[in-house]
């Protein structure tokens, strides 16, 4: 795995990517990755934090077959994608890899060296106009975290980084492994490429009210678990009556109904994202039965599982006032 940097690049950037592989590694990645940065100048690259990542090899340097390139992206990537010196030395480096790569906007790099021109194509949702207008040719969409194009992969805003080579790494060697890294980087779910880069817990303002900011993180990784509102009441020290006022406030809405729009939405990621039959998924998204999740799908997004998961895309939630409002 060559991992491109340059100058201003966003150090999470490199971080998600070499960290995973290196925890793939550790689990028993057969062969394992061995992971090169290399720069155009050789000389390593100072990021946009001012941390310098030292250790990279000079571009022009790297020689034989590649596995996989990746570009990285961050503030410098404008000027990189201007450098002829870094476009050729990718071209060249792309003729001779198994995969190629870009987080965020490391794909104005590829598509500033020709790579994306007819492809589907996706990067950081702040930056997805100006890629379509600057490189007319390449299909920008930026509904997804990660796209694939026969062996040509994207990833969105910095953190999709981490899906993207969750991605790889099942790619390489089996979902297994995957789960493991992803377990080890105490990540709560491998999200599916489908997911949309803004998610439920970022598309609408974070309640104010802190205690119930931390239950709403708290649900979101347990959704298997006992999350009734006397459960919840009793971690943060309130009475169940209190917790039911809280949400009402801040929430519109009732413990009992915000828990299961969290396991819904957790179980349409699965539904997307694996081959698990509607039981599994019910048993580990919390859910007393597959029927009980096939009504949560009808009152949520208004079909069933089996038309979700045959669906190009991600089913998008009814409107509030479409929806049925189930009992607790």
């Amino acid at each position: 795995m060559v991992i491109v940097a340059y100058d201003d690049a966003q150090i999470l950037d490199v971080a998600c990517p070499s960290g995973a592989l290196e925890v793939a590694n550790s689990h028993g990645a057969s062969p394992p990755y061995a992971i090169e940065l290399a720069t155009v100048s050789g000389q390593g690259a100072r990021t946009s934090s001012g941390i310098v990542l030292a250790g990279a090899r000079r571009l022009a340097s790297v020689t034989g077959r590649i596995d996989t390139i990746l570009v990285v992206g961050g503030n410098g990537t404008e000027a990189a994608a201007k450098d002829v010196r870094m476009l050729t030395q990718v071209r060249r480096l792309v003729a001779r890899s198994r995969r190629i790569a870009s987080v965020c906007t490391g794909a104005f790099v590829l598509a500033a060296a020709g790579l994306l021109d007819g492809r589907r194509a996706t990067t950081h949702w702040g930056y997805g106009d100006m890629l379509a207008t600057v490189f007319p040719d390449v299909a920008v969409d930026l509904a997804p975290l990660y796209v694939r194009d026969g062996n040509v992969y994207t990833s969105a805003g910095v953190t999709s980084a981490l899906d993207l080579t969750l991605a790889l790494i099942e790619d390489d060697h089996g979902p297994t492994l995957a789960r493991e890294v992803a377990r080890e980087l105490v990540t709560y779910l491998h999200r599916p490429a489908d997911q949309a880069q803004i998610s439920m817990f970022l598309s609408a303002p974070p309640p104010g009210d802190r205690l119930v900011r931390d239950l709403l993180g708290y649900i979101a990784a347990r959704v298997a678990e006992d999350l009734s509102p006397p459960v919840l009441a009793a971690r943060v020290g309130v009475s169940t009556r209190h917790l039911t006022r809280l949400f009402a406030t801040h929430l519109g809405t009732t413990p009992a109904r915000a828990v299961r729009t969290a396991r819904t939405e957790a179980a349409v990621h699965l539904v997307r994202g694996s081959e698990l039959s509607l039981a599994a998924i019910a048993r580990r998204c919390g859910f007393r039965s597959a029927e009980n999740l096939r009504q949560a799908f009808l009152d949520h997004y208004g079909m069933t599982g089996d038309r979700i998961r045959r669906m190009p895309d991600m089913p998008q939630p009814l409107r509030p006032e479409a929806r049925r409002t189930p009992g607790a």
